[in-house]
């Protein structure tokens, strides 16, 4: 897929509302859901456990992190969008997220992005609030709903 450049403030303000970008799926297999515990220092039993998540989980297997599933969508922008000509970005932060159902081991991640408004801060510098929605490839429902803020300077 060809990314998206925005070479301008004004490019992003003419891309708002435009349908969202789909990104490729990425496998969020038992071994990335490990390695995210490791790091995070979060071993519940629901995503580590593979024997006691069958027998115990309703899911039947382990979970992802919620925050991992959050984690992808930084690599999923940078490989849908590009920036010509910024001199800064800065993740500002979120002003909602919700992890809206489960991200079983072995499922594959899609992340989903629509420009939903664009800030002017000063000359050359916006905020823009992106929506985003991450769900297993197939899913009625998403794993992940958020209004994701990035602030850009050109």
């Amino acid at each position: 897929m060809k990314k998206k450049s925005f070479d301008s403030i004004a490019a992003l303000q003419a891309y708002v509302g435009a349908p969202a970008v789909t990104a490729d799926p990425i496998v969020i297999d038992q071994s990335v859901i490990d390695t995210f515990a490791d790091v995070a220092q979060d071993k519940q039993w629901i995503h580590v456990d593979r024997e006691r998540a069958k027998a115990e989980s309703p899911f039947g297997t382990t979970i992802a992190h919620g925050l991992l599933t959050l984690s992808l969508i930084t690599g999923w922008y940078h490989r849908l969008f590009e920036f010509p000509g910024r001199k800064l970005a800065l993740n500002y932060g979120f002003d909602k997220v919700r992890f809206t159902s489960p991200v079983p081991s072995g499922s594959a991640l899609v992340g989903s992005f629509q420009l939903a408004r664009v800030d002017v801060l000063r000359e050359n510098e916006a905020r823009c609030c992106w929506s985003v929605d991450v769900r297993a490839e197939g899913a009625e429902r998403p794993a992940l709903v958020a209004e994701w803020l990035m602030q850009l300077r050109y």
